[in-house]
């Protein structure tokens, strides 16, 4: 075994792919993918990603140290690999997808569980292109075992009394007491890495922006990107300031509804009612000058599909003044109430070092000390040329990622008057050029960082698209953040947490 290693000194022994971009791609040997394992146990790198293909394996990396990123793949002729889930737990469900969806093994991996397929798929392993694959997985789920006196288990979902996307929480509790919260996810599964193959780019992009529905600007930036990068094209400059601007009204909308959401869970509607009035501000003048509430399809390969008109920039103005005043407001109510402050206070936390073992990012790893946006590092136009904190927390409780989002809004309205006083004129799309490549992006969102994988043909299709929300590595530290608390505790986590069901569901 070698001794401590970079990231891009480990991958200089690799055998390099050519044609992925802007960061590099090899092949390892069985041997070199052990030793991969090795360096993962020993050094301070970041699982940025695991995905399949075919009898092949990906796995995307980020040196902390340095931040540099790489991609290391190794073949799998008997389709079999070694776990990287012993020295990084937030392997653990993306392995087990790998397994359920192309029929790779995990060698190591101690829990071999289905997770997508439910036994209800009309084959198994459904991409990894087996003749005559019949369905393996039983509709009857085991849930893990847990012993102890007096323990009785409470099970909620996957239909919940809301609109709300399905899922199902097993609750092993003593009294009132949370031992053990387990997950099962799977249910809003569409088939979207099958979906993507074989698709022109613009039909993908617009897939793309539908993974996850309210964070359609983030995943149409990061497909956008990744493809920009697979056929060495750029955006129009214009386009990029015009993303941005996109991406930051998103995230607004989005604190601003999970804010009020919190507080409505620790039955203080008022708040909620108030936040979902400076939201619907946001998403009308969304539609009244981009055309769409949520800004679906506004960002596209090459650039994005609608400006920023002067009357729109005027309006923008006086929007963010009305709501930085609004929200200020807002933010004392909260701080100033102990009742809704006792709810929040020491409740669901999420230790540091947990949040680091899963390479957990947005607020939930913000709030536990776990540093990191995409925005700064790697960063992507236009944020290298604009000035913004990224708040951290130690906390790691309900009230810090409560305070996290409060932040993250204060600095998104800075950001909002920093693109309209400086965006550049010109075009607004460039167009793509029709090539093969690969590329990988890394976006944030208001969740976390959006890593796109794609692979192109010379005939601008889409052979392969991996999306990878930051859901995945946060859903496992709910089950963490949830257990020595009460049953009626959950709802708060649940929600200051807000992970993605559909962008993890695939």
């Amino acid at each position: 075994m070698l001794g401590n290693m970079t990231l891009m000194e480990f991958l200089g022994g690799g055998r390099a792919v050519p044609g992925h971009r802007p960061w590099p791609r090899v092949q390892l040997d069985e041997r070199g993918w052990r030793e991969l394992l090795h360096q993962m146990a020993i050094s301070e790198w970041t699982l940025l990603g695991l995905w399949g293909e075919g009898k092949e394996i990906h796995v995307a990396l980020r040196d902390d140290a340095d931040g540099s990123i790489g991609v290391a793949s190794l073949h799998c002729p008997d389709r079999r690999f070694p776990s990287l889930s012993e020295v990084r737990p937030g392997a653990i469900r993306l392995e087990r997808a790998i397994r359920d969806l192309h029929g790779l093994i995990p060698e190591g991996l101690a829990d071999l569980r289905p997770w997508l397929d439910h036994g209800r798929w009309p084959l198994a392993v459904p991409l990894a292109g087996l003749r005559g694959a019949v369905p393996q997985a039983s509709p009857d789920y085991s849930f893990l075992p847990v012993e102890g006196e007096s323990l009785h288990q409470i099970p909620v979902g996957p239909v919940h009394a809301g609109v709300i996307e399905p899922g199902h929480f097993r609750f092993t509790c003593a009294g009132e007491t949370v031992v053990r919260l387990e997950e099962r996810l799977g249910y809003t599964h569409k088939g979207v890495e099958s979906l993507m193959a074989g698709r022109p780019v613009a039909e993908a992009a617009r897939l793309a922006g539908r993974i996850s529905g309210d964070s359609t600007v983030a995943y149409a930036i990061a497909f956008a990107r990744a493809v920009e990068a697979a056929t060495g094209a750029e955006a129009a400059p214009r386009a990029d300031w015009l993303r941005a601007l996109f991406a930051e009204l998103e995230r607004i909308a989005n604190h601003l509804l999970d804010i009020g959401a919190i507080a409505n869970d620790a039955a203080f509607g008022f708040l909620l009612a108030r936040c979902m009035v400076l939201r619907e501000q946001i998403l009308s003048f969304n539609e009244t000058y981009f055309g769409h509430r949520l800004l679906m399809d506004r960002v596209i390969p090459g650039g994005v599909a609608v400006d920023l008109t002067r009357e729109a920039t005027s309006v923008l103005r006086t929007l963010i003044h009305d709501l930085r005043k609004g929200f200020k407001k807002l933010v004392a109510i909260y701080d100033d109430l102990p009742s809704l402050q006792d709810r929040t206070v020491g409740t669901g936390i999420v230790h540091g070092s947990l949040a680091y073992r899963f390479g957990a990012g947005g607020f939930v790893g913000r709030a536990s000390s776990h540093g990191g946006d995409a925005r700064k590092v790697p960063g992507y136009p236009p944020y290298d040329d604009l000035e913004f904190a990224v708040p951290v927390r130690p906390d790691g409780d309900v009230n810090a990622r409560v305070w996290l989002r409060i932040e993250e809004v204060q600095a998104s309205f800075g950001l909002l008057e920093q693109i309209i006083e400086t965006i550049p004129g010109g075009h607004l799309h460039r167009p793509v050029p029709t090539r093969g490549g690969e590329g990988m992006s890394l976006v944030e969102s208001f969740r976390g960082e959006i890593l796109m994988w794609v692979r192109l043909s010379e005939v601008g299709k889409v052979v392969r698209c991996h999306p990878r929300d930051p859901s995945w590595f946060q859903w496992p530290l709910l089950e963490a953040a949830i257990e020595g608390n009460i049953v009626a505790d959950f709802p708060l986590c649940n929600k200051s947490f807000n992970c993605s069901y559909s962008g993890a569901d695939l």
